[in-house]
């Protein structure tokens, strides 16, 4: 049933009276300056229920009103790190009082997930100059230099619980939780291999990822000769073991600065793919593996074209910066992802 405009009780008396003395709806409305839908609704609840009295509710009324409700989801979608305090002290100077978890169920319910932020890398000075000199050494190095790089990462990909959906019309309906950790590479003419590592990563794996995927996709990638490969400095990329047998497979190696993902434009690519893959919404471990080799091999090569075509714009802000993180930082560390499905699902911290 229509939420009716409250009226006093007289009125509303007043418009069953004229009901029963056989005046339309519209002709009560006219007289009584009411909207039709009004007289109407008014008329309904005392057919149904015998009374113009207002009605209990099933519960207790939401403390933020619509307009309290609008404000606060607009307020976090032009800035995502906004927190439940600053949004506690909005709501208070706009006269509404009310508390961190009434603001977090506020936010749920319009499809609104938080999460914390991602901690940004810890620079000590050495990794300061270590980045300012990588920066300095490549920033005149040709745009062709970038494209003959092979890019490769590991990154660890969330099974969404989708138990707050709309979608869902039953609250206690959960799909599951979980990861997988997926290693990957591309050039600037597409993306290379993409494979899940199903065990603990050790050095020795990490050789054989390598073994199999490396060659294959520069192969497939159509790389030029003397190709250059880029992994970051993980242990397991550093060790003398791995460092013995890219040197026995003539592979060139990218000497990389430590802490610095945001000189890494393959970030980029796993943020396009998460993004893709929390469209599909998998309901299990074996349908978010199936979709991101999918959605993995979908990605246009155009994508990564751009990425390394603007890879001297990172060594400028690295120079710019000082050597600290920068822009691109929090652009690798999202904090949101957009489901257009049918809901935007956004963070708060």
């Amino acid at each position: 049933m229509a939420k009716t405009k409250k009226l006093s009780k007289d009125t509303r008396n007043k418009i069953v009276d004229l009901h029963q003395a056989g005046k339309t709806e519209s002709a009560i409305g006219k007289q009584l300056g009411l909207k039709k839908s009004t007289v109407g609704a008014i008329i309904r609840k005392w057919k149904t229920y015998n009374t113009t009295d207002n009605l209990p509710r099933s519960g207790a009324p939401h403390k933020i009103s619509p307009r309290g409700v609008k404000m606060i989801t607009r307020t976090v979608s032009k800035n995502p790190r906004t927190t439940r305090g600053d949004l506690v002290n909005d709501l208070q100077r706009a006269g509404t009082k009310v508390t961190k978890p009434t603001i977090s169920n506020t936010l749920r319910r319009q499809g609104l997930k938080s999460c914390s932020a991602r901690r940004v890398p810890l620079l000590k000075p050495v990794h300061v100059q270590a980045r300012l000199k990588f920066a300095r050494e490549h920033l005149d190095d040709p745009e062709e230099d970038w494209e003959n790089v092979i890019w490769s990462d590991e990154t660890k990909i969330e099974l969404v619980n989708a138990e707050l959906h709309p979608k869902n019309t039953i609250p206690t309906v959960k799909h599951g939780s979980g990861n997988i950790m997926l290693w990957g590479c591309f050039s600037a003419k597409g993306p290379g291999r993409l494979i899940r590592v199903k065990e603990r990563m050790n050095g020795a794996m990490y050789r054989e990822i390598l073994r199999e995927n490396l060659l294959p996709s520069a192969r497939a990638l159509k790389m030029k000769r003397g190709w250059v490969f880029q992994h970051d400095n993980d242990p397991k990329h550093t060790a003398r073991e791995t460092k013995e047998w890219l040197r026995k497979k003539h592979f060139k190696v990218l000497e990389w600065p430590s802490q610095s993902p945001d000189l890494k434009p393959i970030e980029n690519l796993w943020r396009e793919l998460k993004v893709r893959v929390a469209q599909q919404q998998p309901q299990n471990i074996t349908a978010l593996e199936e979709i991101c080799m999918e959605e993995w091999a979908k990605i246009p090569a155009t994508v990564c074209e751009n990425l390394v075509k603007t890879y001297r714009k990172r060594l400028t802000s690295v120079i710019v910066n000082k050597g600290y993180i920068t822009k691109y930082e929090s652009v690798i560390f999202w904090i949101f992802f957009l489901l257009i499905s049918s809901v935007i699902v956004e963070v708060y911290l």
